[in-house]
């Protein structure tokens, strides 16, 4: 038996392989007006050919908990139950073909009000029409060319917190099964967590705890509305990759251990972000090792992402003991079936829709 086609059980549900989606954004929702945020066609095409070719797990991309919470005008929201609606018809549709569908919850702080990456590159100018003002841990910009966001007030982060559970709720009603919480690669929630992006000197900065308060608060509003047999996921950067003053290695496996504490069942294990101009080295697996890490000191269930693109590669990485899954990204926009390829390659079965059978 491919170890990568195994089933794989959190809490009450079982994913029926190993081969993963990685949340990757789209900026194909509606930019404005009443369907703002809501899933189109684009959508249920994209997740539902993935689905279709034998990924065990969808995750969405970031999905915003709040409308100031997007990377992009044109990202999908969770805010609303006209976007819950609306993404039951992907879900229904994603389980059909007997994969789960996950949702990342996310708030984009002070990386927020971008443009579409194909239409404008990097923040919005301030006086355009669709832009709004980022909001932050500390009013420090991600670099140069980014607004300075306004620093939250205590309240203010106890009402994102609230988006949270109120984003989760809506989750459950549109038919996920899996919630994970956008802890990484410099939104908001990455930002409290490194001292690089939290200059504060109130309870939700300065040492390691207070840094994690806002983040374990996260978790804690999720976990206490997802229900009690269902999995929840938190996306970590595990390193700013800066020789001083960042998020660690070392603070990611002390942090694991306290989100296990509080609820969290696998972390999503990816890094950087939070810090522009650093040199990151973009080799194939690079960032397995920190996933490997977490789990070998924690024993925490770690998906593992980052250039993972062969069928054999993903493999060798589970049967290491260095990963309990594999979050697969730019390959399966590149090839919305390399599960059923890789089944293939390795003499695994995995489910093929009864249209595709003379596939085989």
């Amino acid at each position: 038996m491919s170890a990568l086609f195994e089933p794989y059980t959190l809490r009450s549900l079982t994913i029926p392989n190993r081969v993963w989606m990685a949340p990757m954004c789209q900026y194909s929702a509606e930019a404005s007006g009443p369907l703002a945020g809501v899933p189109r066609d684009w959508h249920l095409a994209h997740y539902g050919a993935r689905a279709t070719g034998g990924t065990g797990l969808i995750l969405t991309e970031a999905t915003a908990v709040s409308p100031e919470g997007r990377i992009s005008p044109a990202d999908l929201g969770i805010w609303s139950d006209t976007q819950a609606e609306a993404f039951r018809r992907i879900t229904d549709f994603v389980k059909g073909q007997g994969a789960v569908p996950g949702i990342q919850l996310a708030h984009a702080g002070r990386k927020a009000s971008t443009g579409v990456p194909w239409q404008h590159r990097g923040p919005l100018p301030t006086d355009a029409p669709e832009a709004w003002q980022p909001v932050g841990p500390s009013p420090v910009a991600f670099d140069a060319d980014f607004p300075v966001p306004t620093e939250l007030t205590v309240d203010q982060i106890k009402d994102v917190v609230r988006q949270f559970a109120d984003a989760a709720r809506r989750a459950l009603a549109a038919g996920f099964d899996v919630a994970e919480v956008h802890g990484a690669h410099g939104y908001l929630i990455g930002e409290f967590l490194s001292p690089h992006s939290n200059r504060r000197t109130d309870s939700y900065g300065g040492s390691f705890e207070n840094r994690v308060r806002f983040a374990l608060e996260v978790i804690d509003a999720v976990r206490a509305v997802w229900p009690e047999d269902m999995p929840v996921f938190f996306r970590i950067s595990a390193t700013d990759w800066l020789p001083e003053n960042g998020w660690t290695p070392d603070d990611t496996v002390r942090f694991a251990a306290l989100a296990k504490d509080h609820g969290v069942d696998l972390l999503d294990v990816s890094t950087g972000g939070n810090a522009a101009g650093v040199t990151i080295p973009n080799e194939p697996g690079y960032q397995v090792p920190f996933a490997a890490r977490v789990k070998r000191e924690t024993g925490l269930a770690v998906a593992a992402v980052g250039l993972i693109t062969e069928a054999g590669q993903a493999e060798k990485i589970l049967t290491n003991g260095e990963a309990d899954a594999v979050l697969i990204g730019r390959e399966l926009l590149r090839n919305a079936s390399f599960a059923r390829l890789a089944a293939r390659e390795l003499g695994a079965e995995v489910h093929v829709p009864d249209q595709y059978l003379r596939s085989l």
